[in-house]
């Protein structure tokens, strides 16, 4: 899994945040309430976005309606996946890394593992 780039998941941010297809357009203009940005560019991105293979597209009048392939806890799972991945000890950096989590973060993580019917104490 490759990390996204800035644009890239500005566009997607959009998309996820407001969970349903947007035009071009629509996120040119959710972006340039933070900063400046061209609508080739955005247009450009959306459509490499979709060769992808993260973006979905339909075709709305002269204008293309996108979709995220990927929730926005999907992707995080896969970065997550692809960081532990990055160690030579996976074990290891799962532990430090659950070391450091929330008292609520764990209570997810039990939850998480009961619901995926693994064992926990």
């Amino acid at each position: 899994m490759r990390w996204l780039g800035d644009l890239e998941a500005e566009i997607l941010d959009c998309l996820w945040k407001w969970g349903r297809p947007a035009t071009v357009r629509e996120i040119v203009d959710d972006i340039n309430t933070r900063r400046p940005s061209a609508y080739s560019t955005v247009m450009t991105v959306a459509t490499i976005l979709y060769n992808k293979g993260w973006l979905t597209r339909e075709k709305q009048g002269r204008a293309w309606l996108y979709t995220p392939v990927r929730s926005r806890e999907a992707y995080s799972a896969a970065l997550m996946e692809d960081a532990l991945g990055a160690s030579e000890d996976r074990p290891a950096a799962l532990a430090y890394f659950v070391e450091r989590m929330t008292d609520e973060e764990v209570a997810a993580l039990r939850e998480a593992l009961k619901t995926a019917d693994r064992t926990v104490e």
